[in-house]
């Protein structure tokens, strides 16, 4: 702004001088220069108005900044403009209504970064965002599959499998990676330095299965992190060849993970058509869809309200086409994807910016999450997910465990 409007008094001057020399009378100089500077403060303040989006967001703008000089002149107590600024910011996300969206000051988005960059415990490896573009390891844990790979510390990472990091954020990258821990994939470093980070023998698979009394298949699935869709499907298939004749598939606690994963799971159990899309603020869809093939088995699903995001999609899929009977509790409507968006002064604002929706169009976050058909509440939260098996008739009773919604689950089956 400064510098435009040295640009126009530099001009001003110019304009003067000009026809001084050409011996124009004084009174049509000062009239031509009120004209010509009329016509330069109406561009100015347009162009202003413009920068700032427009006529409202002036408003607006001068109404914050009055305000805060207000306050200055007339508090008793000294003002600190940065913190008031920190909790403007904060409270403007905060009015959104969404709680997963929130604002960061630099402080509290350098703390995010640096625990973002250590979020690769599983390849033993931290990162961050290096000025020029790519990423900087920081450190690199002996035994790892990044030390096995040999990366070492100071190494910049412009790609992995070919996918180019020098724009991306730690959000993006922590996708790609999470995407390929159980497999291995290629990092590049620098310009074409490639070294392969091996996961497949690390890898802990999230599924755990067993054959019930009742002959009914129970499949736990802890997240649907890289690898958990097909580690399902291999579960299922051997429940089956054990001759299982129903499945209780069990999510609860399941804090998420990559949609494809769930794609693939869902893929397997369901029929063609439409799963689920994603889709942004400008109504642009990203839609997955089933192949012809499908399991037809006597299903339930348990969640609760520790079932997060696509959990939650994986459940709310199977009971809208009619696939799965749910049972458990409430879940969270948490099924709404986030980026964070870097400030000019270092701090950060991290919002919601898509949602999924079920094949018939549903909005899980709006909709406040998925209602199970059957509700049944545990007495002790404890026993979720911590039974070994039970005992007893082929109608579940007798048995040994405690986990309520399990029992009603196999009871319901058998």
């Amino acid at each position: 702004m400064r510098n435009l409007l040295q640009r126009v008094l530099d001009t001003i001057l110019d304009f003067i001088a000009a026809f001084f020399n050409l011996g124009v009378r004084l009174k049509y100089v000062i009239a031509l220069l009120i004209l010509f500077t009329g016509g330069a403060v109406a561009l100015t303040y347009n162009r202003m108005l413009n920068n700032v989006g427009g006529r409202s967001d002036y408003d607006e703008a001068m109404r914050y900044i009055a305000l805060k000089d207000l306050i200055e002149e007339n508090f008793i107590d000294p003002v600190d403009r940065d913190s008031m600024t920190d909790s403007a910011s904060a409270s403007i996300v905060a009015g959104l209504g969404d709680k997963w969206s929130y604002y960061m000051t630099p402080d509290e988005y350098k703390s995010y970064q640096l625990y973002s960059s250590n979020d690769y415990s599983d390849i033993g490896m931290s990162m961050i965002k290096f000025a020029d573009g790519g990423f900087q390891i920081v450190s690199v844990t002996p035994g790892t599959p990044s030390a096995n790979a040999g990366l070492t510390p100071g190494m910049i990472i412009t790609a992995i499998d070919d996918v180019s990091v020098l724009d991306s954020d730690i959000d993006d990258v922590r996708v790609l990676i999470r995407s390929r821990l159980n497999t291995k994939f290629n990092i590049t470093v620098g310009k074409k330095d490639v070294y392969v980070v091996d996961c497949s023998r690390t890898y802990t698979s999230p599924v755990t299965y067993r054959l019930e009394k009742t002959m009914a298949g129970y499949i736990q699935i802890k997240n649907f992190e890289a690898g958990s869709g097909r580690d399902a499907i291999n579960a299922i298939e051997t429940l089956l060849s054990q001759k299982a004749v129903a499945l209780c598939i069990d999510v609860r606690g399941n804090p998420g993970g990559l949609s494809g994963e769930v794609a693939v799971l869902l893929d397997y159990l369901l029929p063609s058509g439409e799963l689920f899309s994603q889709i942004d603020k400008e109504g642009r869809r990203t839609v997955t869809r089933s192949d012809a093939m499908s399991l037809q088995l006597p299903m339930v699903v348990l969640v609760d309200s520790n079932s997060f995001g696509e959990a939650e999609l994986f459940a709310a899929v199977l009971q809208e086409r009619g696939w799965a009977t749910l049972m458990g509790e409430a879940t969270s409507g948490m099924t709404r994807s986030q980026e964070t968006f870097e400030l000019e002064d270092g701090s950060a604002v991290r919002l919601s910016t898509k949602s999924y929706l079920t094949s018939n169009g549903t909005d899980l976050s709006l909709a406040g999450g998925v209602i199970p058909t059957t509700i049944i509440h545990n007495s002790d939260p404890n026993t979720v997910g911590t039974t070994s098996g039970t005992l007893g008739e082929s109608d579940g009773t007798g048995t040994t465990s405690d986990d309520e919604q399990l029992i009603a689950a196999l009871k319901y089956l058998s």
